[in-house]
């Protein structure tokens, strides 16, 4: 597959008179280039409020994910954005093709609208079922390039930014998964930065409009009809556990309450450019990945790390230097093989886990049962069948600097994807974020990690001791052993 040249859809002229930036410029008038920021800790909230911000706009929405389901909220969240386009909003969504196949057809329906605009970043040149995946295999350095970034900006003048991805078990409304994560609402200056990071991969030449992959969208009455039933599922608000507000006064009314609560500080974006081209070497840590290096050699005292997928090799520790400077506390906190979504991961984590440790890092991997799930949703039955996963990236450095962001601690992150990062700089939001994590080091939510004196593994959780992975069957376990001898921690 070769990269395509279209003409660019331009970014939509941001007006100044808008609800959105009215209350920007309001409520960030004296503040020094300072923006607001809230933390979206909770799966409810950040569906919720992305729900407001959809019904608040009045310019233009521009979303780029990684995955968005075709599930209950993905479907609504779709089908509201279909209503603000029908008012007039220009919408714009840019997902990465890796999980694009389930939704395709829905998103190539929508396309048709005359205000949407879909493109799928870096796709597969075949679109469904074993040839997919072949092409997966042909293309295989290509393929590894992925739009990990997580973006969603309305008017231009709020945005959220962060780890999740549209989907039930990312905002808790799903009954057997919850991934556990954490995204920022930003108000002010830095959204210039979300919206830089949209459009450098929106013109990019492998984002392709979703009408070229899906040629074939069903004749014009269907995909009227598919787009009807859309709308009447999004304003009976279908399948959803928890009332979205549904027009601008209530979104808008949402929205007041929450900047009321805003902390206001410095902070600016960092994202990764896409590549030149899907054939120069990735050998070179990426931007988002120095931005983090320069703060980790900076900090003085205390490293606290939150973060799905872990893996730091001799190389990156040795640039990053934690393990031989005085007084620096480096600690992480991971999944475990019990509550990691994927074998393969945890596999490559676990290659590296015994070098991390003897470096001194300390690390705590996540129970599947955790206590503290249950402060998390409103509806604690995914809690009881034990299925709650860590997605979150965050880092903390010496309480003062918080980075959130789309931005795993491992190889694929440093070298590989399109990533995003929000660093602020507040004490605040710092200290408030250590606590959240510190909290997930306690013997009801985790196992720490240790090597005893003949560096062998062990799982401590209070009075709980382990020798092996615990909680996990026994094929879970070979799986894991097996592929933690293949040297292939740079494209998990």
């Amino acid at each position: 597959m070769q990269p395509l040249i279209h003409p660019g859809v331009e970014e939509a002229v941001q007006n100044d008179d808008s609800f959105l930036s009215i209350q920007s410029r309001q409520r960030l008038a004296v503040t020094n280039g300072q923006s607001g920021f809230y933390m979206l800790d909770s799966g409810h909230e950040a569906f919720l409020y992305r729900a407001a911000l959809v019904e608040a706009a009045e310019q233009s929405i521009d979303v780029q994910s990684y995955i968005w389901n075709n599930d209950a909220s993905g479907r609504y969240l779709a089908g509201r954005l279909l209503l603000a386009a029908d008012r007039g909003i220009q919408v714009r969504l840019l997902l990465d093709d890796f999980n694009a196949e389930g939704i395709g057809e829905l998103f190539a329906a929508l396309d048709t609208h005359p205000n949407i605009y879909i493109r799928l970043f870096n796709p597969a040149r075949s679109r469904g079922g074993w040839g997919r995946w072949v092409s997966f295999l042909m293309d295989f350095d290509r393929i590894n390039r992925r739009m990990h970034n997580k973006t969603f900006v309305v008017d231009g003048a709020v945005g959220v930014v962060g780890g999740r991805n549209i989907g039930d078990e990312y905002f808790g409304f799903d009954a057997d998964l919850y991934f556990r994560d954490r995204d920022v609402l930003s108000l002010g200056p830095v959204v210039n930065g979300m919206t830089d990071n949209f459009q450098a991969y929106w013109d990019n030449r492998w984002a392709y409009p979703v009408s070229v992959l899906y040629p074939d969208t069903p004749a014009e009455g269907n995909v009227v009809a598919a787009l009807d039933q859309l709308r009447r599922q999004a304003r009976a608000q279908d399948g959803l556990p928890v009332p979205a507000p549904a027009d601008s006064p209530r979104g808008r009314t949402e929205l007041v309450e929450l900047f009321d609560r805003l902390v206001v500080a410095h902070g600016e974006l960092v994202f990764d450019l896409p590549f030149e081209t899907m054939e120069e070497p990735a050998e070179t840590p990426r931007r988002s990945a120095k931005a983090l290096q320069i703060l980790a050699q900076a900090a003085s005292q205390e490293i606290l790390i939150e973060s799905a997928y872990l893996i730091l090799t001799e190389k990156q520790l040795k640039l990053l230097d934690v393990g031989d400077r005085q007084g620096l506390k480096v600690t992480a906190v991971t999944n475990s093989l019990a509550s990691n979504d994927l074998v393969t991961n945890h596999a490559g984590y676990a290659r590296w886990r015994p070098y991390m440790l003897r470096q001194g890092i300390r690390i705590y991997e996540l129970k599947p049962d955790a206590e503290a799930c249950e402060q998390w949703l409103r509806n604690d039955s995914v809690c009881a069948s034990g299925d709650a996963s860590l997605h979150t990236k965050s880092v903390v450095f010496d309480r003062s600097t918080l980075v959130v962001g789309s931005f795993n601690v491992n190889l694929r992150s440093i070298y590989l994807n399109g990533e995003t990062v929000l660093v602020i700089h507040s004490p605040e939001l710092a200290e408030a974020v250590a606590r959240d994590v510190q909290s997930l080091m306690q013997p009801g939510n985790s196992w720490e990690v240790s090597l005893d004196d003949s560096g062998d593994l062990h799982w401590r959780s209070g009075e709980e001791s382990y020798t092996s992975e615990p909680a996990v069957g026994w094929w879970r376990g070979v799986k894991s052993r097996l592929l933690s001898w293949l040297p292939i921690e740079k494209y998990l």
